[in-house]
């Protein structure tokens, strides 16, 4: 039972420290809507998510009201459509696209993920069809993300598929060029995805998981920065606690509004994931936590260790809250929706090698980065098999998210506005890989994948 002082304490937050709910994410099967000709998947998919969505955003926006919570973001993951589309050759997935974004619309939700392909281990006609289909879907639709996984521990890297999602990538940027790239901002490739993720631009629905269900991210970088700073001059063990604890409570209320949300929409409830999710805001930063243990600017030496203290304490805290944590689960770093490493960035305290140095003890990998638009297909694959081998050998989720900015060089900026911020644009190395990534083939996964 909740006590006054800890409803007091969550109030504050919430005034006071930019605590909210960052998404809830309704998961939707579409296996069943496969078969027959384009139009009519099309017309399956449209129907059942706007019959099991239909009331998402209307609950989400209750459940605020009554318990005084924000809920920033209603969004949606569907089965992969590389798996749904698949069914009878076609080639015309940009017609899929096209639908999850107006069922999302319809709906009202901000993103709907799941416009992705597992290809870790090799690719299929269809997997080849939807990666190819990326740019344009994401360049014509404004709400559909996509996403595709590269690597897994127990398979290793797929280089083919590396070397292709460089070009990918590319392509995208250019087909958005009006935007500063945009599009690649809905875009991640992955190593070791996880099939619960809430949060966009990488969710998408399993296909272990249930019909439909809520998955819940949860944020609060700027409840755990006070936490820090109110724990004053501590070692380093009290300080881990500090932490812990913090976590613990902002996953409870976390779990409370998606069982809430699961229990009126009639609907399983799913996971918690705890990630420490930034925003622009000022005050909202997971850098300026790693600040406020001591360093004079995220990105100097020490950064690495200040945040495996802060990613394991989180998972700490979070798993005493809930049975049922999931999705990536710690803290993310992206530099265009984190003020505080954008600022890093810019004083030049924060690179792509330190970020690379980073994501082996962070939840995900290198997210939201702009580089020079100039930046070949070969150098931004290179940057992701570098991410997806820190995932595979170490075991966990890594993932890149780069924004080629065209027509930008280092110095520049991109403006997304939003919870998508604005970035620096970020040097990357002048020496090439292109021989590198034109082996193809994959890199076998290592010795402890082996562990049946």
């Amino acid at each position: 039972m909740l006590t006054i002082q800890e409803i007091l304490e969550t109030i504050k937050m919430i005034q006071e420290e930019h605590l909210d709910i960052r998404t809830i994410t309704m998961g939707i099967s579409l296996r069943d809507c496969a078969g027959g000709d384009v139009r009519s998947v099309c017309r399956s998919i449209y129907d059942k998510i706007t019959r099991l969505a239909g009331n998402l955003v209307p609950t989400g926006e209750a459940i605020a009201r009554e318990y005084g919570i924000p809920i920033v973001n209603k969004r949606i993951s569907v089965t992969p459509i590389s798996l749904v589309a698949e069914y009878d050759h076609t080639e015309d997935y940009l017609r899929v696209a096209e639908t999850l974004d107006r069922a999302a619309a319809e709906v009202g939700v901000n993103f709907i993920g799941g416009y992705s392909a597992l290809v870790h281990k090799g690719s299929t006609g269809g997997d080849n069809v939807l990666i190819n289909s990326i740019p344009a879907a994401l360049a014509g639709t404004e709400r559909v993300c996509a996403s595709v996984n590269v690597a897994t521990t127990k398979a290793g890297i797929n280089m083919d598929a590396v070397a292709l999602m460089g070009r990918i990538i590319k392509e995208t940027a250019a087909r958005t060029a009006d935007r500063d790239g945009l599009g690649c901002a809905k875009l991640v490739v992955f190593a070791n995805v996880p099939e619960d993720n809430p949060f966009m631009a990488g969710a998408f629905h399993g296909v272990g998981e249930p019909e439909s269900v809520i998955n819940v991210g949860v944020s609060g970088p700027g409840v755990v920065k006070r936490a820090v700073e109110q724990a004053g001059n501590c070692d380093f063990g009290t300080l881990a606690e500090t932490v812990k604890k913090t976590a613990f409570k902002i996953t409870r209320m976390g779990e409370l509004v998606g069982r809430a949300a699961a229990a009126r929409l009639g609907v399983p409830f799913g996971i918690v994931d705890i990630s420490l999710a930034p925003t622009p805001a000022v005050g909202d930063s997971v850098a300026e936590i790693l600040e406020a243990m001591g360093l004079a600017r995220c990105g100097t030496h020490g950064t690495t260790a200040a945040l495996a203290l802060l990613n394991d304490a989180v998972k700490k805290g979070g798993a005493m809250a809930s049975s049922y944590v999931g999705g990536l689960s710690g803290a993310f770093i992206p530099v265009s929706e984190d003020a505080g490493m954008m600022r890093a960035a810019v004083e030049g305290a924060l690179g792509l090698d330190k970020l690379e140095a980073m994501t082996c003890v962070c939840s995900v990998g290198l997210d939201m980065i702009a580089v020079p638009g100039d930046t070949s297909a070969e150098t931004i694959s290179a940057i992701i098999a570098d991410e997806a081998a820190i995932g595979v050998v170490n075991q966990k989720t890594t993932a890149v998210r780069i924004i080629p900015a065209p027509g930008k060089k280092v110095g520049d900026y991109v403006e997304f506005g939003g919870l998508l911020g604005r970035a620096p644009v970020m040097p990357v190395h002048s020496f090439s890989a292109a021989a590198f990534i034109k082996r193809g083939g994959r890199i076998p996964a290592p010795i402890h994948s082996l562990s049946n």
